[in-house]
């Protein structure tokens, strides 16, 4: 997607949602530096819509942490803090090396079976290098271990940590280095939920987590 491309009207039903979504991938892909103000005019003729459903997709990602408010200024692209990454991604990691422990166990056959699914869909989207495809089924795929993990106080605590890490997560991934080493991780924990293996799965979780940290630190330092 470009600003320099129009991209055709979107469809009415869930219109902000949608801009939501575009605009969040914008963003995440550096297609709207950190910093830069987010040129409503632009979009609005990029999108083909007014501008009150843009304004309410900037709120939603001024919430999420993605754009800031400024008087005056209108919405900017917010910075990613490497500090509030490195005070969040270890409780996230191990939050998700608990679910994982717990998945273990109480996971269905379909929902080990589904995760499996997943997990090689990711490595296609990546053979492919089709980042956005993969960074959804990655979430996907982690969503439904918490999912499986049977705990819904867990969940609860994950959702609200994990959002505040969404766009780093997707930046961990930006060397194709590290983006062949998270598919191979995948395929790692999706092996050890298969075997019902709680110790070795959860080690792989915050293993997997804690390598996101070490690429961030790149990217983010």
């Amino acid at each position: 997607m470009s600003l320099a491309e129009p991209i055709g009207k979107i469809a009415r039903p869930a219109l902000s949602v949608e801009i939501t979504d575009r605009l969040r991938a914008m963003i995440m892909e550096g297609e709207l530096a950190e910093g830069e103000k987010v040129p409503e005019r632009r979009l609005t003729e990029l999108f083909a819509v007014s501008r009150t459903p843009l304004r309410e997709a900037i709120k939603v990602l001024a919430h999420e942490g993605f754009v800031t408010l400024v008087p005056n200024r209108g919405a900017v692209v917010a910075p990613q803090s490497l500090r509030e990454v490195e005070e969040l991604m270890p409780i996230v990691a191990a939050l998700e090396g608990a679910a994982g422990e717990l998945a273990a166990e109480a996971a269905s056959a379909s929902e080990i079976e589904a995760i499996g699914e997943m997990t090689r869909a990711l490595r296609t989207a990546f053979e492919a290098g089709d980042r956005p495809a993969y960074f959804d089924l990655n979430q996907r795929i982690h969503a439904a271990i918490i999912a499986a993990a049977r705990n819904p106080t867990l969940a609860r605590t994950h959702a609200t940590l994990a959002q505040r890490v969404y766009r780093a997560r997707y930046q961990a991934n930006l060397s194709s280095e590290r983006w062949r080493e998270a598919t191979e991780e995948h395929e790692a924990i999706a092996v050890s939920l298969a075997s019902r293996d709680a110790a070795r799965l959860g080690a792989a979780l915050r293993a997997h987590l804690t390598h996101k940290l070490r690429s961030l630190r790149v990217v983010l330092g």
